[in-house]
């Protein structure tokens, strides 16, 4: 789960690394490297192959640099425009480069793709696209696709003779059945305020469609008028009161396991999580995840506008090269992120149980290790008609806590329906 937060130590650790490194920061003239970082996770080891390839390769070589997950927000940008930024580095697109795009600071990709159609077929649009700022390409998508996707619990639901929901009402049906049988209907980790941010997004998706969110992405803060996000407040009141998460979501957690473990054990019947929720269970419930986890998609909701075939969620982590390289080091930059559309690079990431986000990646599928997981979260991407990025990563980086905040008092009763557009309205601009 690629998170950013901001610890002080591994800030520091992250600082003392990268100052060891000795680059001299994009475009230096005394050597023909490239400084490349990376968010350091277990998926690194993936990037950690790629960076060898291509050193076999070219007269201009890669040296990775693996910034510790917690504060690589934080050392990213504090770092881009010294001489000490990186070349290219990892990131999640929209909001998270939104600044940089502004000062110039990022290499528009949209010409390489233009010049290269090859390249540009190489990845499922609606990923490729997400990661954009104002249409304007400035990332090459590098790791695997992390849509969010309603999880069941299969014993729970074949003790209680149910069925995943395939509309609003069979869900509504689920969280009354789950009820009476003393089950909570959904697992929901309240102290983490973005796992309550995905039954926003979703639910302002079906009821007024991609293009309300995209609208307050792109600076138009009259979206929070839309009749969407109303309604969406007021649905949100009504699963509460309903009790469709419990009574003591409130305190339940994610960081600390605390969700996925109730709905491991069958204290809980379904989780709307991201696709990483598998490895999460996987790591901490091997046997559930192997033979108790079940999907499917976020239904539509009645008079919806959206399309039900949308996805939220984190299309996935983006590649991108810093404005200040030129010359042979430029040319090299933007080779390395190519490397990332070829299928050696989808090997390894299936290897790493990731689902790739290029278009062809179909046939590597069988090689997963939950093969039938890995189709229907490729599938779902793949015939998507819109992938929005998740708000607190789409929108820039100092409206996150504010976000935050209003959708949390929503769901502790703090703000009226009505209060928390307000909210929105005057805290996210």
């Amino acid at each position: 789960m690629l998170r950013a937060s901001t610890l002080a130590a591994a800030l520091l650790l992250a600082t003392t690394a990268l100052t060891a490194c000795g680059s001299s920061g994009p475009g230096g003239s005394d050597d023909d490297s490239l400084d490349v970082w990376v968010y350091g996770d277990a998926s690194t080891k993936v990037q950690r192959a790629v960076v060898k390839r291509f050193n076999k390769t070219s007269e201009v070589k890669v040296n990775l640099t693996e910034v510790p997950g917690d504060g690589y927000t934080d050392k990213m940008r504090t770092s881009m425009g010294t001489p000490n930024a990186p070349d290219v580095f990892f990131n999640w697109g929209g909001g998270s480069i939104s600044d940089f795009a502004k000062e110039g600071m990022l290499v528009d990709l949209g010409p390489t793709l233009e010049k290269d159609p090859e390249l540009k077929k190489a990845f499922i649009p609606t990923i490729l696209k997400a990661g954009a700022v104002k249409d304007t390409y400035y990332g090459i998508p590098m790791r695997g696709m992390q849509p969010v996707i309603l999880f069941y619990n299969k014993k729970v639901f074949q003790d209680a003779g149910a069925q995943p929901p395939k509309s609003w009402d069979d869900l509504l049906g689920l969280v009354d059945t789950f009820k009476k049988k003393g089950v909570t209907p959904f697992a929901l980790a309240g102290t983490d305020p973005w796992t309550e941010l995905m039954w926003v997004e979703y639910l302002v998706d079906r009821y007024g469609g991609a293009g309300v969110f995209k609208k307050i992405q792109n600076g138009d803060a009259s979206g929070w008028d839309d009749p969407a996000v109303l309604k969406t407040a007021e649905t949100i009141k009504s699963l509460v009161d309903r009790g469709a998460f419990g009574k003591n979501y409130k305190s339940v957690n994610y960081t600390a396991d605390g969700a996925s473990t109730l709905f491991a054990k069958g204290k809980a019947a379904m989780h709307l999580m991201g696709s990483w929720e598998y490895a999460n269970q996987k790591a901490n419930q091997p046997d559930f995840a192997k033979s108790g986890l079940g999907w499917t998609t976020f239904p539509a909701v009645p008079g919806g506008k959206g399309d039900p075939k949308n996805v939220v969620g984190n299309p996935t982590n983006y590649w991108s090269v810093n404005a200040k390289l030129k010359g042979k080091k430029k040319t090299a930059a933007i080779e390395f992120v190519k490397f990332a559309a070829k299928q050696d690079y989808s090997t390894d990431l299936i290897a790493n149980g990731d689902v790739p986000t290029t278009s062809d990646a179909t046939s590597l599928l069988k090689e997963h290790e939950n093969p039938a997981y890995a189709r229907f979260q490729y599938d779902m991407v793949r015939e998507a008609p819109s992938f929005t990025l998740s708000w607190d990563q789409a929108l820039s980086a100092k409206n996150t806590p504010s976000l935050h905040t209003d959708i949390q008092k929503l769901f502790n009763g703090q703000l009226s329906p009505t209060g928390f557009v307000a909210a929105l309205k005057k805290d996210i601009k």
